[in-house]
């Protein structure tokens, strides 16, 4: 980030002004002690400096708190939670202390926690970005603001931030190829919104890979909606309810992946030799279903970790954008190869 951008200070505003700090800060408070036209200046131009009171300086003068802040589409989830321990395992090594965020998937909800992450001041923000998240104003502000970002997974503003990312659309022909490989053809992908990065390389290797062998795209075959189970499940009912049922599937994470687990049993139907599956996700269960899920594995933790570092030399000064990308592993077990 620009070393020229901070955030403003009381002695900013001071020095602005030509007053004392204590003057700065009293008339914030609405002290009697300030006239009412000083105090009318010092409010007015804090204002458009878009200056933030610092809880934490505040309580903690001497001894502030280093803290990173962490957003996260869906915390509940085994992926999320993988990335914020290895994020946690960095920022302690550093001496930093982590406060964490759920979106919900929800764009206004990921907004809030942005600006509750500006209002308490934190050195440093990692995130990921909401399902739902369409406008990146919010995202905007903070480089506005200088506070370094760095984003993971799910990404925007490649021009502005420094990002962490798997290498989904290798990942996904690998799996493709392997589906293939041991006698699948009509493959189906179930994703989710198109206009998410990580959904958009992934579906790419999916259609790379029937591309290079020959084999024609379905459009009916590639389903893209909202990360939620209940729909998930019920797209995939869907198309094996149809008359050109897929017989093999690749889903995009493990909510989609169980969900389309649970519909392939549901229809009556046996795993891998009705329809075959392979699903994005390292969720300790996909090893403890029956049959036990062939999976692309994603190396979460390191994931967390490798975002924390970035955002600690950010943070450090470093103003470079790095692109860095953890590579995904594909584990065959027992639901996908037909021979």
């Amino acid at each position: 980030m620009p070393n020229n951008k901070h955030r403003i200070s009381l002695k900013d505003l001071a020095e602005r002004l030509g007053v004392s700090i204590a003057t700065v800060s009293r008339a914030l408070h609405g002290s009697s002690e300030v006239s009412h036209d000083m105090k009318q200046k010092i409010v007015g131009l804090a204002r458009e400096l878009n200056y933030r009171p610092n809880p934490f300086a505040q309580s903690l003068r001497k001894d502030a708190p280093k803290v990173i802040g962490v957003v996260v589409p869906n915390l509940v989830t085994h992926y999320y939670a993988a990335v914020l321990d290895g994020i946690e395992i960095e920022a302690r090594k550093a001496g930093y202390s982590v406060i964490s965020a759920n979106s919900h998937e929800r764009q206004e909800d990921e907004a809030r926690a942005i600006d509750n992450f500006n209002n308490l001041h934190v050195e440093g923000i990692i995130a990921c970005l909401a399902q739902d998240t369409t406008d990146y104003t919010h995202f905007e502000e903070v480089s506005n603001t200088g506070i370094p970002l760095v984003f993971f997974g799910r990404t925007c503003l490649p021009e502005k931030f420094s990002s962490v990312m798997a290498n989904g659309d290798e990942a996904a022909q690998q799996a493709t190829r392997h589906l293939i490989e041991t006698g699948s053809r009509r493959i189906a992908f179930i994703g989710g919104p198109n206009h998410l990065d990580m959904v958009r390389r992934r579906k790419h290797g999916y259609l790379e890979a029937l591309r290079e062998a020959g084999i024609g795209i379905d459009r009916s075959l590639v389903v893209c909606d909202r990360i939620d189970y209940e729909v998930a499940l019920n797209n995939t009912l869907q198309i094996l309810q149809g008359d050109n049922r897929p017989d093999a599937i690749l889903a995009f994470n493990d909510i989609i992946t169980f969900a389309a687990f649970t519909a392939i049993k549901q229809q009556g139907l046996h795993i891998p030799k009705d329809v075959a599956l392979i699903g994005f996700t390292d969720d300790p269960h996909a090893s403890y279903v029956t049959p036990r899920l062939s999976i692309i594995a994603d190396q979460a933790k390191k994931m967390g970790q490798t975002a924390c570092e970035l955002l600690l030399r950010h943070i450090g000064g470093d103003t470079k954008i790095y692109r860095e990308v953890v590579p995904q592993q594909l584990i065959i077990r027992e639901t996908s190869g037909k021979q």
